[in-house]
């Protein structure tokens, strides 16, 4: 037999794929997978999510800082409080101050939530992907409150000038008519504060409240990532809606337990009258409530701070979604923590 002839063709048709271009295909389809990079949401998202939340909660942190500045005759009670600004005030008066609180979450909160989403994000895209499960790799316990302490202290100091105007409007009503401040608006505080008393006063507190700040954002943003991630790989639960009201629950449980002392502390500072120093403020306190004044008005501060940040996850998470959604990406797939 003639050796051209022995030889058998290769079999060519639309069902007949070779090895190799089957091999590309494949490699092609999971390349996208491999290269995959987390989601990078806009700055302002949690400044955005924050300030609708704060319009939903606000008359709970009015009540709460009437709790814990209250002098005299003013109730001792969260209900009393509340019945006692609606009597004196009106329904209206559940929302003064609410100018200062939307300009605090715009400058406080896009902050800290930018600043820690960023940082993550760069993490993400510097640690690549697990080998085995080609996820990206989950930053560590101890880094997500590092990252979140350095963001809240940040967004302390960018949003204490805000967060000074907010406790003084939401104060105001319950001083004696002599001693009130009687801003018109957040913009109408800041200027007065500064021609009256000089650009200093924008500062007041900021050791407290960048420490607050430090607390609140390590013990919030860092355990509702944790607790989503947990319950996802744990418990078995959906990123779904009732994973995000779970996580952001048992975060605001977290935040107002561990930020309560310097809470307090921060509110009896902003709404002194004078130039107290702290030790000697602390002193005072201590002398007439005991160590009770740590946990003062913890219940109308856990209140408020739960909604709070029940409010603030979700409204995110449907930021998130929403951006997902536009730009025609897939659904993020959450790592599990890694607790080294």
């Amino acid at each position: 037999m003639d050796a051209k002839n022995s030889s058998v063709p290769t079999p060519v048709g639309p069902g007949t794929e070779t090895t190799s271009k089957r091999d590309t295909t494949n490699k092609m389809s999971l390349s996208p997978k491999l290269k995959q990079k987390p989601i990078h949401y806009p700055f302002w998202f949690g400044g955005s999510a924050s300030s609708m939340a704060a319009c939903v909660t606000h008359p709970l942190d009015l009540v709460k800082v009437r709790l814990q500045t209250r002098s005299g005759s003013m109730p001792t009670t969260m209900s009393g409080t509340f019945l006692h600004i609606l009597r004196n005030n009106g329904l209206t008066g559940l929302y003064s101050g609410l100018s200062a609180s939307l300009l605090r979450q715009i400058t406080y909160s896009t902050t800290r939530f930018g600043i820690y989403e960023e940082l993550k994000s760069q993490l993400a895209t510097r640690s690549g992907v697990d080998p085995v499960t080609q996820k990206p790799k989950p930053p560590s316990l101890p880094m997500l409150i590092a990252m979140a302490s350095v963001s809240g202290t940040i967004g302390g100091i960018a949003g204490n000038a805000a967060d000074v105007l907010n406790v003084r409007m939401q104060h105001d009503a319950s001083l004696p008519e002599h001693k009130r401040r009687n801003y018109r608006h957040a913009g109408d505080g800041l200027v007065r504060m500064i021609r009256e008393e000089g650009v200093g006063a924008l500062f007041r507190g900021v050791g407290p409240n960048s420490l607050r700040a430090a607390a609140m954002t390590a013990s919030q943003l860092a355990s509702y990532d944790i607790f989503k991630r947990t319950l996802i790989k744990v418990a078995k639960m959906e990123d779904n809606l009732a994973t995000h009201f779970s996580s952001s629950f048992l975060a605001g449980v977290v935040a107002a337990t561990v930020t309560s002392p310097i809470d307090v502390i921060k509110t009896r500072v902003m709404s002194a009258h004078g130039n107290q120093g702290l030790g000697q403020l602390l002193g005072e306190i201590y002398a007439k409530e005991g160590m009770g004044w740590m946990f003062r008005g913890w219940v109308p501060s856990f209140l408020r701070l739960g909604p709070q940040t029940i409010c603030t996850f979700l409204f995110l998470e449907s930021h998130r979604k929403f951006y997902r959604r536009v730009k025609g990406l897939e659904e993020e797939e959450l790592p599990a923590v890694n607790k080294s």
